[in-house]
């Protein structure tokens, strides 16, 4: 079984209201260092076998934080979607700029890239090949034919754990690191959503936590949604634990 752990870098210093894209790299601000450092209490205590990120510094900031000394990989297919000639822009500067594209985009944003930049169905492409290595690198046996891998109760979680299993050296997890847009295309993909939809149905707040879970014999869409958008670690107790 592969634990898919599934994080955001925390706040830049560009702050709010600019389209960073993925090539702007821009480091965190001292808030983004705060969130960075409390998702990494909160999994302190928890077994983490491998930290991948993307090679932005925001978010190898944000990894680093959280490996606390431990390697941290890097891999380029987990950069940001690339805005091209509206990276750097504010929304409202894009709508004067290119108000019919920036239209097109908002209702389809799988198919329609800006000036110079990625459609969204470009880096599903990059995220599907990202998970595809994930599996094959994570080598996931296939089950035995008798082995459930399904709960008796349809609303629970897919795997039947034996007692004493759960540090078992069969169970793997992997933190990525990356930005708001590739991990809801990210989860687009696993879980076998339009990609067309990721701004409409995923939140990915900056240093939330979302889990995806895989069993043996999955394909990168057969993915288990366990958590989402995740950020009891940045709020205050009374306070909601999702964004």
């Amino acid at each position: 079984m592969l634990d898919l752990l599934l994080t955001r870098h925390g706040t830049t210093v560009a702050g709010d209201g600019v389209m960073l894209g993925g090539q702007i790299d821009v480091p965190l601000s001292p808030e983004g260092r705060r969130e960075a450092d409390a998702l990494a209490r909160r999994l302190a205590g928890v077994r983490i076998d491998r930290i991948i990120s993307s090679p932005m510094v925001r978010a190898l900031e944000t990894a680093r934080a959280v490996a606390n000394g431990r390697p941290v990989e890097v891999d380029e297919r987990l950069r940001e979607l690339d805005y091209g000639r509206w990276e750097g822009l504010t929304y409202a500067e894009i709508g004067a700029r290119d108000p019919a594209l920036r239209a097109t985009w908002e209702a389809d944003p799988a198919t329609t890239h800006s000036p110079g930049g990625e459609s969204g169905h470009e880096v599903a492409g990059r995220a599907r090949s990202f998970l595809l290595s994930l599996l094959a690198e994570e080598h996931l046996p296939q089950p035995p034919t008798a082995a459930p891998l399904r709960s008796p109760d349809a609303g629970g979680s897919r795997r039947v754990p034996d007692e004493g299993t759960e540090e078992s050296a069969a169970e793997r997890r992997v933190l990525v690191v990356a930005h708001g847009t590739l991990n809801r295309v990210l989860m687009c993909v696993a879980l076998d959503v339009p990609v067309r939809d990721y701004r409409r149905r995923f939140v990915m707040d900056r240093a939330s936590l979302s889990l995806l879970r895989y069993e043996p014999g999955d394909s990168p869409e057969g993915a288990q949604l366990i958590l989402a958008n995740d950020v009891a670690h940045l709020r205050s107790p009374g306070q909601a634990p999702w964004g």
